[in-house]
């Protein structure tokens, strides 16, 4: 069948970028084999926020004494598990979506796709030729390490946890980044006994270690156990789990595997198109170029596995299939939070990385995030990583820390003068005076 464009995988940029292909005149083909909207509103941002959010209300709810009066807490899962499966994902069924696909005039093809040329997919037994090319967004699945026992186990990863009705009393959470932190805390706090282990020297690795060490201090202060720099030797499963960590044998009702996401770029036939079928991820150029008549967006280009960075790629790829020209792809300040209490939000570069790049760095910290003093007491900072005159990097930790972040973004974006910055007008009183102080500290 000849086409214009086949997009393979519809996660929430291969979505967007198929609707605006079929809305500029062309022939579009989308391919999913599994449910069209992708990871993000069936198994991640989505439903774990409607988890996030319920036990953020609990842990609220507990601080009235002291502030507001009296109050008792009784934490009651059903509620959650029914807007999930009834509101979130309409019991994990994409009908809706892929009638919103074809509504845009998109022919949604069920299946496997891969490459077998240069603008040739194959599906099943259906051979589509793409006159302007094909675009990859075939998205990630949870990787799964190798440790002695897990496979034989009946573990979860972040697609079981968020279809569960009914509690475990104790979990243990294998990964401690922003998947296991924002699941440990929800479950926490809901009355499961929580144990995160992580690898790594601390939990949110990929933070800035200011932020790591006070997320680790709240989350303990909260019953949750922390271990890091863990080595598991063994998993066991008789009925309950056991984790065994240096030396000692960790016990819980469930599993929880967090330990990030692997690219689905094995089988897609990428040799086809004289590409290392063996990449970790797909080389893209500034306009989510990939190859002859090839495009890749997503999390599977590296720049990024949220679903802002996806559906900004899908635009810039959409003008370029387009010939509408426009602004090329810009990755300097990526944004992402952790929906952790507190939230971290993060952009650019952490100090670290900064230096190892070079440069002028110098780098500001405050940790007066209680600039609301009694009306709202909090803890959190803000950290600013400056590369002489223009921040490249800045870290928002604290209630609403991913909004706070927003104007620090803009700032690395648009390359506004950290003199500039001082002059604004921070309203009082709000936690993002907190930047102030930390502009004052660069």
């Amino acid at each position: 069948m000849d086409v214009d464009v086949v997009v393979l995988g519809l996660g929430p940029g291969g979505e967007s970028l198929a609707t605006q292909l079929a809305k500029g005149g062309l022939q579009v083909v989308g391919v999913d084999r599994r449910l069209v909207g992708g990871e993000c509103p069936y198994y991640g941002c989505i439903p774990s926020k409607m988890m996030i959010r319920a036990a953020d209300a609990l842990a609220e709810a507990r601080r009235i004494d002291g502030l507001a009066g009296d109050a008792t807490v009784r934490p009651d899962w059903s509620p959650v598990a029914a807007r999930i499966r009834d509101e979130a994902t309409t019991d994990w069924d994409d009908r809706v979506a892929v009638d919103r696909l074809e509504e845009a005039g998109v022919e949604f093809v069920r299946g496997h796709g891969r490459l077998t040329a240069p603008g040739v997919v194959q599906v099943d037994d259906q051979t589509y030729v793409a006159a302007c090319g094909v675009v990859l967004n075939t998205g990630t699945e949870p990787a799964v390490p190798s440790i002695a026992g897990l496979e034989d186990t009946p573990f979860w990863t972040n697609r079981e946890a968020v279809r569960v009705t009914d509690l475990p009393t104790s979990l243990i959470v294998i990964g401690g980044g922003a998947i296991g932190v924002e699941l440990a805390q929800a479950f926490s706090r809901f009355g499961v006994q929580v144990t995160i282990v992580e690898a790594a020297p601390r939990v949110l690795a990929p933070e800035e270690p200011e932020a790591s060490a006070l997320v680790t201090r709240l989350l303990e202060s909260e019953g949750i156990r922390v271990i890091v720099g863990a080595e598991i030797q063994q998993v066991g499963h008789d009925g309950a789990f056991t984790v065994t960590v240096g030396g000692e044998e960790l016990r819980s009702e469930q599993l929880l595997l967090a330990t990030g996401r692997r690219n689905n770029l094995a089988d897609v036939g990428l040799d086809t198109v004289g590409l290392d079928p063996a990449a970790k991820v797909l080389d893209v150029d500034e306009w989510m170029r990939a190859g002859e008549r090839l495009w890749g967006i997503g999390d599977i280009t590296g720049k990024g596995a949220f679903t802002h960075v996806s559906m900004y790629q899908a635009d810039v790829a959409a003008r370029d299939i387009l010939g509408q020209g426009g602004s090329p792809a810009d990755h300097r300040a990526v944004s992402r939070v952790t929906f952790s209490d507190p939230e971290v939000g993060s952009v650019g570069l952490t100090e670290q990385a900064a230096r190892d790049r070079g440069g002028d760095i110098r780098t500001g910290l405050s940790e007066d995030f209680g600039a609301r003093g009694w009306i709202a007491k909090a803890d959190g900072l803000v950290k600013l990583v400056a590369d002489g005159e223009l921040l490249v990097g800045a870290t928002s930790v604290g209630p609403s820390g991913g909004e706070v972040l927003s104007m620090l973004a803009a700032a690395v974006h648009a390359k506004i003068p950290v003199e500039t910055l001082k002059t604004m007008h921070f309203a009082y009183p709000t936690f993002h005076r907190a930047v102030m102080t930390a502009l004052a500290d660069l």
